[in-house]
């Protein structure tokens, strides 16, 4: 706790925005996630879901909702049919367990039938074969992976619109709606494979795609006070920006977190990509915006700005997402202060999401309890779901590695 405090003490003195912080955390006996007992701990509930899911399926696990113990399942089509192989490929990365491989690779061939040219598809093509396929090349550097997932990068790219300078989201919404051209928030995560492509052998304009979706949403998608909308409202003729409104947070003008929250990962991995310090610079007023609204014990409301209320429902899969891009940034940060400030918040808010309060433990065979789909919508609200888990088994993992390479260099 000594050094943290030294570590507050400095941001305070240098006049670091930082210092603006409302939390009001109460530090545990250890601030440090034991991350070898969590990861065993999602291997565990890992097992236990696929003794409880149907085998031989490309059916998979989506969420559990708050009185039940079994998955909801969905087949590949689902926006989220990513997660569950990813989940997968960062257990097998974690425990070299032959058994979690093999599942990895099943349902991560299931997702192929997303390259059906029957099926549209939109721009959350980029979560379904990032999260899937590029893992898997990561980890195994099998070739295969690599050319469905650049398969995949095309079909994505095709959803960019150089009017507008952004992919398309959501391309089954009728037009009739007054929504000639949405860009969702959430796509900031997508651009991670096409960055991927152009420096895998895909299409070098990618990159150009992806760094013009980013601009042009840094541009448009946010407010004065950098918290954004969670949808923004594209003119097709001449591209201009008409509107943004919400589909998800509590109205048009509050702050949605997790759209925050993909927002931050999202633009920390735009600077890894282009390392233009204006891109740091910005997510650097993205994150402090969400420190700012953020609740005691790390893990937020599902809105920043709906009524405090009992009933308000928290948002593990926003902390679980801002814990791993905070990791990442921590690391890309070129002012040292606001480093140590950002692993230490990505460290308590995996100690918070590790705790009691918040795992499953023996209620549900997922990670994680109180994450929050789409409240407006009604569903998926107070429930586990499978992208908070993703994010979480990523956090843990990148905690584990980056805490491994902190070592390596003190000694």
């Amino acid at each position: 706790m000594k050094k943290i405090c030294i570590v507050f003490q400095t941001i305070l003195v240098l006049g670091v925005f930082f210092s603006s912080c409302n939390l009001s955390y109460k530090a545990q006996k250890d601030d440090n996630v034991d991350v070898e007992d969590e990861l065993v701990y999602c291997h565990e509930q890992i097992k236990r879901s696929l003794q409880m899911i149907k085998k031989d399926s490309c059916l998979l696990p989506r969420s559990i909702n708050t009185l039940s113990d079994q998955w909801n399942m969905i087949d590949v089509y689902d926006w989220t049919s990513g997660f569950w192989p990813g989940i997968l490929w960062y257990d097998y990365e974690n425990t070299r367990d032959e058994v979690i491989k093999h599942e990895a690779e099943r349902y991560t061939n299931c997702l192929i039938e997303l390259l059906n040219p029957k099926h549209r598809g939109d721009h959350d093509l980029g979560f379904q074969f990032f999260c899937s396929f590029v893992n898997a090349y990561r980890i195994t550097e099998n070739p295969y992976y690599k050319q469905i997932a650049l398969a995949g990068a095309d079909k994505l790219a095709s959803f960019f619109n150089p009017k507008v300078g952004t992919i398309l989201s959501w391309a089954h919404i009728d037009k009739s709606m007054g929504w000639p051209h949405n860009t969702i928030m959430d796509n900031m995560m997508n651009l991670d494979l096409l960055f991927w492509a152009a420096k895998n052998g895909g299409n070098p304009d990618y990159y150009r795609i992806a760094e013009s979706h980013a601009r042009v949403t840094m541009e448009n998608q946010f407010r004065p006070d950098y918290t954004n909308y969670h949808v923004a409202i594209y003119d097709t003729i001449d591209g201009s920006f008409i509107k943004g409104v919400t589909n998800q947070g509590y109205n048009n003008e509050s702050c949605w977190s997790r759209g925050q929250a993909w927002a931050i990962y999202g633009f920390t991995m735009v600077y890894r990509e282009t390392r233009n310090k204006e891109y740091l610079r910005f997510v650097e007023k993205l994150t402090e915006a969400y420190l700012k609204r953020l609740s005691d014990d790390y893990v937020p409301y599902w809105d920043f700005d709906a009524p405090s209320v009992p009933e308000r429902p928290k948002d593990v899969s926003a902390a679980a997402v801002c814990a791993s891009a905070l990791l990442e940034l921590s690391f890309l940060e070129d002012n040292q202060s606001l480093a140590a400030h950002y692993w230490t918040v990505a460290e308590r808010t995996l100690a918070s999401l590790s705790s009691e309060k918040y795992k499953c433990g023996n209620q549900k065979p997922a990670f994680l309890l109180h994450a929050t789909g789409n409240l407006p919508a009604g569903y998926e609200i107070d429930a586990s779901i499978n992208y908070a888990d993703y994010y979480y088994i990523e956090a843990l993992y990148r905690y584990k590695k980056m805490k491994g390479l902190q070592l390596a260099k003190k000694n």
